[in-house]
């Protein structure tokens, strides 16, 4: 039973130091981007999030005909 408590809680400890990790790394690969990068990444979630973004089958169907 002791075993398997400790088996939780390191889990639990592992799964937040992945959280923390991931997190540092965005920040660190997101502090080298300049502020045009960042405009335009913001840009580009945006409008990944309001669909009006074109898939990659719809820009080389546009480019090939």
């Amino acid at each position: 039973m002791a075993e398997l408590i400790l088996q939780k809680e390191i889990l639990s400890k592992l799964e937040n130091m992945e959280k923390r990790l991931n997190y540092l790394v965005t920040y660190i690969e997101d502090s080298k981007l300049n502020d045009d990068d960042k405009k335009a990444l913001k840009l580009a979630l945006k409008e990944e999030k309001e669909g009006k973004l074109l898939s990659k089958k719809q820009v080389f169907k546009i480019v090939t005909y």
